[in-house]
């Protein structure tokens, strides 16, 4: 079954075996996870693609696949429209999908594993309403026809010490005691693995990129927690670092364990649990109490350590990233370097601080036309070599034991057009006026999101996806619970939250034209107090965290008022002061070229 059209009728084939007319197959885990181990890709090894954010829906006789404005591009590149509709989200959603196509007496499978409880309850009334019926499978019908599935990994957890979390774990659970305690609540379920990582002050393997164990959790009202995990996974060390207090038992007995606590209040993250936990707490008839996961705000609320941590990370990630920049402006007008090559090189540059654990993601080097695919992969097929008068986008990032890195840059190789240089110069333009905004207390992120779109806005520009997400400390790229976008929604769980002093976010606009280039200029910045004389109320602003210069062959001075060209010279001479003395006398003589002051015409 080595092509997507064998692999949808063996599917097809295995749904009626199971009595069932169709199936949803979301792109997650059991823990509601954006990136998922290789033995959850079942999207992607169905349908072939390869982005992070999807879902398909399987019919007898149709079938389809929902992306947002980041993929319309990479869909149709990777999926066979021959065997899938193209659906765009969150126009169409899955469920509105299924309840306009889906017959009478249908049955619809889902994996109760694998999606919220939410969604459930409103795809089965949507169907209802049609005369379909959503069913709950014992076993995922996929697994049983992708034969071979790689099974979840096997590698160890891994200590987080103090001296990067900055907070036992300890204190972490006596903090979530004390929130139970006023919730009159008796336990709460934590199942997004990066809560569980930060909880717990340990790492894994178990997903690529993202340092977290699968693994879930039971945090009790006395400070005390389980732990689900394979305990050969566990060393003499990590063990000793859990303490007495937490008690081990084999991930596979979760299930069995939430059907124990029958008669207790118990806390569940309606976003983060999949609607199987509520199924077996109700099976146990265990009290619920549905409210956020308590490790998302304290999570994402950097504590000084972890912002010190972060710093020192963009301050190596920068050098390795310049002198890569430096590498690249020397050797892309030869005309030898393709896509798949230079991430190599990145990643070289990165491997020589001899503190990389991972990347954070996979690198995103994509030249021409391919730059205009937001999220782009790049592969041995996909490959595109770096020609001269293109531009070349490279979005990418580190994962280091004191912080999480996120940059992008977009770079012109020979000579820009006049429309290159105007849609980056309007990208930055966004990209400051961001970076430079104050505001109150309270603030959510689509509250300032126009601040960055609006010099595209102006001469009828767009992009199709947010322009800032958070970002954690040795954990995951993106994390919620804000961000900064025209509305709520997109990672995990992320949405309408107020930013909060010590937050990290992206901020990235972006303009993409199809079929020719794309751009996106892309720092990572820390939400901070903002002292202002005579203010009446609390203000925040950012700083701004990455260290890496812009390309000034695409800045359009001319477009630029005298206060943004005064952002970018004091921007670059940061730059080099911070990066000047980690890099050799050739990458630094280049970096004080690239970052001398923009002339006034």
């Amino acid at each position: 079954m080595s092509t997507p059209a064998a692999r949808l009728a063996a599917l097809r084939e295995q749904l009626a075996a199971d009595r069932l007319t169709g199936f949803v197959v979301p792109l997650t885990d059991e823990h509601m996870s954006e990136y998922v181990g290789a033995y959850a890709q079942r999207l992607a090894w169905l349908t072939g693609f390869g982005g992070s954010a999807g879902s398909a829906v399987v019919l007898a006789d149709k079938a389809a696949m929902f992306t947002d404005g980041r993929y319309t591009l990479q869909v149709r590149a990777q999926v066979d429209g021959g065997l899938y509709d193209y659906v765009a989200v969150p126009a169409t959603s899955a469920t509105d999908w299924l309840a306009a196509n889906a017959r009478p007496g249908d049955r619809v499978g889902y994996d109760a594993w694998l999606h919220t409880r939410g969604w459930v309850a409103a795809t089965g009334k949507a169907l209802g309403e049609h005369g379909a019926t959503l069913v709950a499978v014992p076993a995922n019908p996929i697994d049983a026809v992708w034969t071979d599935r790689p099974v979840p990994s096997t590698a160890r957890l891994e200590v987080h010490p103090d001296e990067f979390a900055g907070e036992t774990s300890e204190s972490k659970r006596g903090r979530i005691a004390a929130w139970l305690d006023a919730k009159h609540a008796d336990a709460v379920v934590v199942s997004a693995l990066d809560s569980i990582a930060w909880l717990f002050n340990v790492r894994g393997k178990d997903v690529e990129h993202t340092p977290v164990p699968l693994a879930f959790a039971l945090v009790h009202a006395d400070a005390s927690a389980d732990l689900f995990v394979d305990a050969a996974k566990l060393s003499p060390d990590v063990r000793a670092h859990l303490g007495e207090h937490v008690r081990v038992h084999d991930r596979g007995a979760f299930a069995t364990a939430l059907e124990g606590l029958g008669g207790r209040t118990v806390v569940v993250d309606p976003t983060s649990a999949v609607a199987a936990i509520f199924a077996h707490l109700d099976a146990g008839a265990a009290t619920i109490i549905e409210a956020r996961d308590p490790c998302v705000v304290p999570k994402a609320v950097k504590n000084p350590v972890e912002i010190a941590g972060s710093k020192a990370a963009h301050l190596r990630d920068g050098a390795a990233l310049t002198r890569f920049l430096h590498w690249f402006a020397g050797e892309a007008p030869k005309g030898e370097l393709d896509e798949i090559s230079s991430a190599a090189k990145l990643r070289q540059f990165r491997d020589q601080t001899n503190q990389l654990e991972d990347l954070s993601f996979d690198t995103i080097s994509a030249a021409g036309p391919n730059g205009a695919l937001p999220h782009y992969r790049v592969s041995a097929e996909s490959s595109r070599p770096i020609e001269l008068d293109s531009l070349y986008l490279v979005d990418s990032g580190g994962q280091y034991r004191d912080g999480t890195t996120d940059v992008t840059r977009t770079l012109a190789v020979g000579t820009p057009t006049p429309e290159m240089r105007d849609r980056f110069t309007r990208v930055l333009k966004g990209h400051i006026a961001l970076a430079s905004a104050v505001f109150p207390h309270g603030t959510r992120g689509n509250q300032i999101d126009a601040l960055a779109r609006q010099f595209l806005w102006s001469v009828g520009l767009d992009y199709a996806h947010g322009t800032g997400h958070g970002v954690g400390s040795y954990l995951a790229v993106h994390e919620g619970p804000a961000r900064i976008a025209t509305a709520a929604g997109g990672y995990g769980a992320m949405g309408d939250e107020a930013l909060r002093p010590g937050m990290i976010m992206s901020n990235e606009p972006g303009y993409y034209k199809a079929g020719e280039y794309g751009i996106r200029i892309e720092n990572l910045v820390l939400v901070e107090e903002r002292a202002i004389e005579g203010a009446e109320k609390p203000m925040l602003g950012f700083e701004t965290l990455t260290l890496a210069p812009l390309d000034r062959a695409l800045i359009d001075i001319a477009l630029l008022t005298p206060a943004e060209r005064g952002w970018v010279d004091a921007y670059h001479a940061r730059v080099a002061a911070a990066l000047g003395p980690l890099l050799d006398d050739t990458a630094r003589i280049w970096l004080d070229e690239g970052t001398r002051p923009l002339e006034t015409a």
